[in-house]
């Protein structure tokens, strides 16, 4: 029984990788690239834990089901996106390829990570003392990656998880401003959130490189954090593993923060 994990040194799959037996990582330090087929090692495959790193490129997962289910995998687990099921979301036309595969299949629909804060997009402003979003008083459930990971793993380990589309989040939402005081508290220094204007959120990623489409889309979803929209619970940790999810508290004092 061999999983083969896409994306398999990034946050999620590395965590995933820990919790499954015979973990085939597939990343570019393996040679991986999901847009050259020739690099796919598809043999002796039973499952696959599917991610798309990069939601600007066209569709690539299809096309990989696709290849993976003709050459034995026997059951799919996406990394998707809240509302990615509705046509013209990035991510549909992988999610429409997982459940038409003809195998078993779960989609998993996390919220913002947690993780967010200490080693993704937020990690240099908790460094710096401020971390500049342009999302008001919004209020987000922040799901830990170490859920995602389980919930992914118990779905590529058994069964009872075929066909099921969990909608990950934490136990509350908190806004930013909440959060980054929780962090700075366990780290011991002043940190801040600092609210920003959304064109102006903008003109600062294209300063540091993000291409302007990418900058209007990440703008666009923390600023709907901003407006209210986000802040709904999901019971996909307990559904899947029969617990509660953990809070952003609990992430907060297991992560080391300098």
């Amino acid at each position: 029984m061999t999983t083969l994990i896409l994306g398999g040194t990034g946050k999620t799959g590395r965590r995933v990788a820990q919790h499954v037996d015979q973990a085939r990582i597939a990343s570019r330090g393996t040679g991986f690239d999901l847009g050259d087929p020739s690099s796919w090692a598809l043999d002796g495959v039973t499952a696959v834990y599917l991610v798309e790193p990069d939601l600007q490129a066209e569709p690539r997962l299809p096309r990989f089901v696709a290849e993976a289910v003709a050459a034995g995998a026997r059951r799919l687990v996406l990394l998707s996106a809240p509302r990615a099921g509705e046509e013209g979301h990035p991510l549909y036309s992988a999610e429409r390829a997982v459940r038409e595969s003809g195998v078993g299949w779960t989609i998993l629909h996390p919220n913002w990570f947690a993780q967010n804060f200490s080693e993704g997009p937020w990690a240099q402003g908790i460094r710096d003392g401020v971390l500049t979003l342009p999302t008001g008083e919004g209020r987000v459930p922040f799901i830990d990656a170490e859920d995602i990971a389980e919930v992914a793993a118990a779905a590529l380990t058994g069964d009872r998880h075929d066909g099921e589309v969990y909608e990950l989040t934490g136990p509350r939402a908190v806004s930013f401003g909440e959060a980054v005081a929780l962090i700075a508290r366990a780290a011991g220094r002043e940190i801040e959130h600092e609210d920003v204007d959304p064109e102006a959120f903008v003109e600062r990623q294209t300063a540091y490189g993000v291409p302007l489409p990418v900058a209007r889309l990440l703008t666009g979803l923390l600023t709907d954090l901003r407006d209210g929209r986000g802040a709904d619970l999901g019971d996909g940790v307990e559904r899947a593993l029969g617990r509660p999810p953990r809070s952003f508290e609990d992430f907060v004092a297991g992560t080391t923060w300098t």
